[in-house]
């Protein structure tokens, strides 16, 4: 798989709703994951999306996900710019140059579901996200 650069949007606790949405507009194929398929145990965001990718006929990439427990809800600031892909090495390069002088939110290290991944705030302001996947086999 190659690199990938792409809106990630946030929400409220409406992201299913929304990236439906999204899907009736667009077309394409949708994948929703929730936080319960994942194994968070809080019951109040067993059904809210971790993660949602809507991948359309067009070429277009959209991903969301609910605001996870801990993580304020900034209205104004739901997005982020996502970068995904199996090419650790070119991703964790783009992480170093991305998070040089930004702030990191999220340690790029190996998560729960199984990705190396990580959040940070670039020296502009601009939240990224970088999430490396294992190449398949």
């Amino acid at each position: 798989m190659t690199s990938r650069l792409n809106p990630y949007l946030s929400f409220d606790g409406d992201a299913r709703q929304a990236m439906e949405f999204y899907e009736e507009v667009f077309g394409g194929t949708l994948a929703l994951n929730t936080f319960g398929e994942s194994g968070m145990p809080d019951p109040a965001y067993a059904d809210k999306i971790m993660h949602a990718m809507l991948e359309t006929p067009s070429g277009f990439t959209l991903m969301a996900a609910d605001t996870p427990p801990g993580m304020e809800y900034r209205p104004g600031s739901t997005f982020s710019v996502s970068l995904s892909g199996d090419d650790a090495a070119e991703l964790r390069g783009y992480w170093e140059k991305l998070s040089a002088g930004g702030a990191v939110a999220v340690p790029l290290e190996k998560q729960m579901w199984g990705d190396v991944f990580g959040m940070c705030t670039d020296r502009f302001g601009v939240p990224w996200m970088v999430n490396i996947s294992e190449p398949a086999s």
